[in-house]
């Protein structure tokens, strides 16, 4: 019995053969052309995807920018307040000190 497989040639089962079946036609301009489109179009989106990507690490990174420098200036506050306050305790330190002497 014939084998009814019309490949040219034999590949393993469940190998994609599509390719080996298809003759060579020539492509009208055209095809050319929506070939080149779409190939133009994948290359634009991959960049888009990269620029969007890249963006939004950006604004991510920018927000903890802002987040740190808020906190920044909020334990520097706050040092300069408890700088203030050992430099008061110090000083009534010497006084009660003072005042043990006499």
């Amino acid at each position: 019995m014939k084998d009814k497989r019309t490949y040219k040639n034999k590949k393993e089962h469940g190998e994609d053969m599509s390719h080996e079946n298809e003759s060579k036609i020539d492509t009208s301009p055209i095809e050319v052309l929506t070939e080149q489109y779409r190939t133009d179009l994948w290359e634009y989106k991959k960049r888009e995807s990269l620029y969007i990507e890249t963006k939004n690490k950006l604004d991510g990174t920018k927000q903890i920018v802002i987040e740190m420098s808020g906190t920044i200036r909020e334990l520097k506050t706050q040092n300069d307040n408890l700088q203030a306050e050992i430099a008061r305790l110090n000083e009534e330190i010497q006084l009660l000190e003072m005042q043990i002497k006499k």
